[in-house]
């Protein structure tokens, strides 16, 4: 009898052992989760009664939050935000929800620039909300002189709720013993501080970020060699064409158009298109629509497109 219950015993400890789902396998690694793929102002955008935002207005969960990226290391149990937006407490609670710890903070806050959508979310950080003590926060130098000099950023430092750190263009900073991160500084609308993508460098993998920059012609670096040697890329998506905003001359925000990266990365192999997940859509964006004809037609090329909750193994 003895026998046939360890027999029994063993043979659920294999089973139970063995049957790990793909989704749990993956935490075993780094990953990266996607807070939000909209542009600073969110989606629906603020006054907007425009369709693309009626459809929200009458179904809230077309709702989207405002770009930002988690990076998630399982073993060490420790996780990174990059940009804190104006959604910050929703993409909070998403990350929070998605690595089962509840009220849990970032180990530290990666910013790229001072727009709207990319900063304001410390607010929340400080005594009017959350109360935190000492978040790092990484940024580079114009940046961090910035939130040092201007209120109510200014007040986080006093009060040490973040813990500026300072960042140094193609500088390599140590996460821990399996990942890096590098800033690349990028041309963009600059009024008040540097703008960089992000480089997330694992021991097999590496990773670019870039939610905003001018027109990819205005870099000095080659963004078709850039996207060969990483392994993702998640860009800049924010128009999908010219003309999308009636009555301003588009000429004014220069972001690349989807429809420019796609026409010049289509010569690029299967392989590399398939690394790139556009992101950071502008509520006039079709891309926003699961069912628009615009987002079949990236999909199509064989390009992504970076979704809100979307887990990407590294």
């Amino acid at each position: 009898m003895k026998q046939i219950v360890a027999y029994i015993f063993l043979t659920v400890l294999f089973f139970s052992c063995d049957s790990k789902s793909p989704e749990q396998s993956a935490l075993t690694t780094p990953y990266l989760l996607v807070l939000g793929n909209a542009q600073d102002a969110g989606y629906p955008q603020s006054g907007c009664e425009k369709a693309c935002c009626k459809r929200v207005y009458s179904n809230s969960n077309n709702k989207r939050f405002v770009s930002s990226i988690a990076l998630i290391d399982p073993i060490s149990n420790e996780n990174w935000i990059f940009d804190a937006t104006p959604s910050f407490p929703e993409q909070l609670k998403l990350l929070s929800t998605t690595i089962n710890a509840p009220e849990n903070l970032p180990n530290a806050i990666f910013l790229t620039h001072a727009h709207i959508g990319h900063y304001t979310g410390l607010m929340h950080l400080g005594r009017e909300a959350m109360g935190t003590q000492d978040v790092p926060v990484y940024a580079m130098p114009k940046l961090k002189l910035f939130l040092e000099t201007n209120g109510p950023w200014s007040q986080l430092v006093a009060l040490h709720n973040i813990k500026l750190q300072p960042l140094q263009n193609d500088s390599i900073f140590v996460l821990n013993e399996r990942i890096k991160v590098r800033p690349i500084q990028v041309p963009h609308r600059d009024e008040y501080s540097e703008t960089v993508g992000f480089e997330i460098i694992l021991k097999t993998k590496k990773i670019l970020f870039i939610p905003d920059i001018d027109k990819w012609q205005t870099w000095e670096r080659d963004i078709i060699s850039y996207i060969q040697r990483v392994d993702i890329a998640l860009l800049d998506g924010t128009f999908y064409k010219d003309g999308e905003i009636k009555g301003r001359p588009m000429s004014e925000i220069p972001h690349p158009f989807v429809e420019e990266s796609m026409e010049l990365f289509k010569n690029m192999s299967d392989n590399n298109k398939q690394k790139i997940y556009f992101i950071h859509f502008n509520h006039t964006n079709p891309l926003l629509i699961p069912e628009s004809e615009a987002r079949k037609v990236v999909l199509k090329k064989g390009f992504k497109i970076a979704t809100q909750g979307m887990k990407i193994e590294l």
